[in-house]
This record gives C-alpha cells, structure tokens and sequence, in this order.
C-alpha cells in the first residue's frame, strides 16, 4: 500500500458506500479519469479501435505535480464524461468497461486519507455513508488495484 495512505484506521470496521447511479461523479463538473494500460487495451477492444486513434479521440494528457502528463480520458464541454450519453435519462455508454478509478470510486486514496477527506467527499455522493458495509481489506484492496494498475504517463511508461 502507498506511503500516502495515513491509515488512521478510520475504516477499521469499513465504509458504507453504494452507488445510487447519480452521475455526478461522471458529469458536470471538471476532473481526471486518469488512465491504465488495462483501462486503454479493454476500451480499445470494446470500441474496436487501435491505440493511437482511442488515445486522439478519448483522451488528453494532464500536467501532474511531479512535472510530466498523465492521461485521462477527455470531457465534453459540458464537463460530462466523454462516455457519458444522455439518452433513456442518462447512462455511461461503457459501464462494463468502465476505468478503474470510476470502479474504485469512492476508494481512492486522497479520499481515504482522513475520516475529515471521506466526510467532505461524501457531500458531493449520496452513496457515501449509505448503504453496503465495505471491509477494510475490500478498501485496501481496492488502493492495491491502483498501485499495481498505474496510470499511464509521458515519462516512459507507466
């Protein structure tokens, strides 16, 4: 697990999450969807396209901190996901391919630094604090998914 984990323990008897298909994780505001390789090869594969044209269409490169781009997928101007469709009231047009940080959500490790960082995360996602009990070892192992799926950047590699 990542030296940025605090592992305060304050999810030593889990976090109630389930997702109530809101969207607005996926839509209206400005974010990343940063990428794996796994991400870019089951999207690819699902769209039927090669790299180089998944990555020209779906995806740009952000400036990270620590002074080179990752990539993430693109948004439409709307700030919507590049996947999300409108059409019959709304829904992710590659659920079942969806990257792992929309599968992780909302598991991530900024989020799962602090009982403080989880409670304002969960403002914005009623699903947060609602619902299936998750273990501690299903969170950590959801971080672990990250560290050994890691986004894909410009400085040679993963």
């Amino acid at each position: 697990m990542s030296g940025k984990q605090k592992n305060d323990n304050f999810y030593s008897e889990g976090l109630k999450f389930s997702c109530l298909r809101c969207s607005s994780c996926c839509r209206h505001e400005s974010g990343y969807v940063f990428l794996s390789i796994k991400d870019c090869t089951l999207l690819q594969s699902l769209l039927n396209i090669d790299h180089k044209t998944f990555i020209n269409k779906y995806c740009r490169w952000v400036e990270s901190n620590q002074g080179y781009n990752e990539l993430s997928l693109k948004e439409k101007k709307n700030y919507d996901c590049i996947f999300w469709e409108d059409e019959d009231g709304g829904r992710c047009s590659v659920y079942d391919y969806r990257p792992l940080q929309c599968r992780a959500f909302p598991f991530w490790s900024y989020i799962l630094e602090s009982a403080s960082s989880w409670e304002l995360a969960s403002k914005d996602c009623p699903g947060m604090n609602n619902g299936k009990i998750h273990s501690p070892i299903d969170i950590i192992n959801w971080l672990i998914k990250r560290e050994n799926e890691p986004i894909i950047t410009d400085k040679g590699g993963v």
